[in-house]
């Protein structure tokens, strides 16, 4: 009988020591998780920034995806514009483009921090993958101008001194 006590403690380590490895590897591996999805989010801004770039290139300078000439001529350059102007004391969200808007009215709902799936989710715009960053890519834009602030874990939520962010053309959302 001790034989068996003895194989079921030596399976037993065994099976500890395989789980701590396993621990291990998990933890290493959600590591390069997060880099692999922050690289992800700044190429896909990078890549939304150069879209909004190249379609503000006015119709006589840009061909087409075939070479030939653009067939609708985009926005005026957006160079040199600030779409989402740093915040300061009594500003009013108003002054934001209305999808900025929206984020801060649903980060002041919420009141408490959220995911950029979250945020893609209450404004209607879906959970997929493209949708989802693009929401990141403008709550990365909020919390650097500070309208909003980071959270550690991915999640944004109303900078401290925001308070009255979310009054828009709407009213205030309280």
């Amino acid at each position: 009988m001790a034989s068996l006590i003895e194989e079921l403690k030596r399976r037993e380590a065994a099976a500890r020591a395989e789980a701590d490895r396993l621990r291990g590897r998990i933890e290493e591996l959600s590591g390069d998780l997060a880099r692999a999805e922050e690289q992800a989010s700044r190429l896909a801004i990078a890549r939304e920034e150069v879209m909004r770039v190249l379609e503000g290139t006015p119709a006589g300078d840009a061909a087409g995806p075939d070479g030939g000439p653009r067939a609708k001529p985009g926005p005026a350059s957006p160079a040199g514009v600030m779409i989402v102007p740093p915040w300061r004391e009594g500003a009013d969200a108003s002054v934001l483009p209305r999808a900025y808007q929206d984020l801060l009215e649903v980060a002041a709902d919420a009141g408490r921090p959220m995911r950029a799936g979250e945020f893609a989710s209450a404004t209607g715009q879906g959970t997929g993958k493209a949708r989802v960053e693009g929401v990141r890519s403008k709550l990365r834009l909020l919390a650097a101008r500070g309208w909003l602030a980071g959270v550690p874990g991915g999640l944004f939520t109303l900078a401290d001194h925001a308070g009255d962010i979310p009054k828009t053309a709407r009213g205030s959302s309280s």
